[in-house]
């Protein structure tokens, strides 16, 4: 995994909410919840694996709403950001939060009902791997997103502290073949990518989100777009 060092420093997880959901960013938080949510949802008493947890924003988001779900993450740090955020929401009972390795998970076959990964992929160096192991411990749904290739992300790239895996649509096409997963829904979003909104405030990002999602909503928003959801059947 590419940053590994960094990623896991208690400084970045201390920070890691504040400093991309904040201002601008909290559009990015609002719809890669949504986006989750219109992938899984229903949840209630799905068995559910988030690769890649972080400080737990969707895990004890999908808790809430009556999910079993297990949390794993490399990070030690994020991961005590994950458990103090269950605490506050008041979901620790259904939360299992686990450090591991996404390449090899300690897990039988078919043991989740979805599994699923954001902010993930365009971390991994051997994206194959981690998918056809997230597909091997689920029975019936996976879910992530990616960064494109396509897009301004492409640029905002060279301003990263350990650079970014970006994707093409053949790409993730081929990934899912291999992993014997068969693409079930798929959007795209944020011409501008996430870096612009996180250096704005509200009152300047509502405006240009506004004009971002109607100019994505278009074959060639499509096309452009810097992140794409997908959710794929096993």
């Amino acid at each position: 995994m590419k940053g590994q060092e960094w990623y896991q420093a208690d400084s970045v997880a201390e920070e890691y909410d504040a400093k991309r959901f904040s201002r601008g960013g909290r559009l990015i938080d609002r719809r890669e919840k949504e986006a989750v949510l219109e992938a899984v949802a229903p949840v209630e008493d799905q068995r559910v694996l988030e690769i890649a947890c972080g400080t737990g924003r969707f895990t004890a988001m999908l808790a809430e709403r009556g999910a079993d779900i297990v949390g794993l993450d490399i990070s030690d740090a994020m991961l005590s950001q994950g458990r103090e955020k269950a605490r506050r929401a008041g979901v620790s009972d259904h939360i299992e939060f686990m450090r591991g390795d996404a390449a090899r998970l300690p897990f039988p076959d078919d043991h989740f009902d979805t599994v699923f990964a954001m902010r993930f992929f365009h971390l991994a160096d051997t994206p194959a791997k981690f998918l056809a192991e997230m597909a091997r411990v689920s029975k019936r749904r996976v879910f992530f997103d990616t960064f494109n290739g396509a897009s301004l992300r492409v640029l905002y790239n060279w301003a990263l502290p350990m650079g970014s895996r970006l994707y093409s649509a053949g790409e993730v096409d081929r990934l899912l073949t291999d992993a014997g997963l068969h693409l079930a829904d798929e959007s795209h979003d944020f011409l501008l990518p996430y870096g612009f909104y996180r250096k704005v405030p509200n009152a300047v990002a509502d405006p240009f989100r506004t004009v971002d999602t109607r100019m994505g909503a278009t074959p060639v928003g499509d096309a452009l777009a810097s992140v794409s959801y997908w959710t794929a059947e096993v």
